[in-house]
């Protein structure tokens, strides 16, 4: 059975997720403050987290942190109340994979956690892709630019190998949207930028050649 970590510290809205997470058939720990949730993603075999941006004890980005320091990849979603974009890329820079805006509707959460737990369960393959000194193994899930290995979110890798399959092609936005994260994907569509934004950080991390030309008025495409 699919299991999820929900670490929210409103109990009744944690019980309200919890109950719509177990009427989908998945199984639930839920913790309620952050240092408690730490732990338990740490020993727990868990298929994805939900996290709560604002917890007691210890921040989201420190568990998220933590948790990413010792290789653990699992899936992160974050709630957060807070409706402004800079703290919705704030959320995504810490290196979350998705982030719902409080309040929600069960509907929008539950599509985005199908979202990366489809992710997850498909990404085995064995085939490589390359362009110029970047190569991305689909089975492995693990991106080198040249011997230099680059850590990236679930929708940071999505979407670099999406661009390494259609090398020198111009992507729109809306082609990512609908091709990349598919119609359940459910957010401003201005979010990809930030996610741009991210793979060029990290792919140009000690100055190297820039990959990912934006097209300005149309998309972005791999080129050189």
């Amino acid at each position: 059975m699919t299991h999820i970590l929900l670490i929210e510290d409103e109990v009744k809205l944690a019980r309200f997720i919890e109950l719509e997470l177990n009427y989908e058939g998945y199984q639930v720990s839920v913790a309620y403050d952050g240092l408690t949730g730490l732990t338990a993603a740490q020993k727990l075999r868990l298929d994805l987290i939900i996290l709560d941006w604002m917890l007691p004890g210890l921040s989201s980005s420190e568990i998220y942190r933590r948790l990413r320091s010792t290789g653990n990849r699992v899936p992160i979603i974050l709630l957060t109340a807070k409706d402004e974009v800079s703290d919705r890329v704030a959320g995504l820079d810490i290196g979350a994979d998705d982030y719902v805006v409080k309040p929600f509707s069960s509907e929008e959460l539950l599509a985005k956690v199908r979202i990366h737990l489809r992710r997850t369960s498909t990404a085995d393959t064995a085939e490589i892709l390359e362009f110029a000194d970047l190569s991305l193994n689909r089975r492995t899930r693990q991106v080198y630019r040249g011997k230099r290995l680059i850590n990236l979110t679930t929708n940071e890798f999505d979407l670099l190998e999406y661009l390494l399959a259609h090398p020198q092609q111009v992507i729109t936005c809306d082609r990512i949207l609908k091709e990349v994260w598919s119609n359940d994907f459910i957010g401003d569509i201005n979010v990809i930028e930030v996610y741009i934004r991210n793979l060029c950080l990290k792919l140009e991390a000690i100055n190297e050649k820039r990959l990912i030309q934006t097209v300005v008025g149309v998309g972005y495409a791999l080129g050189e």
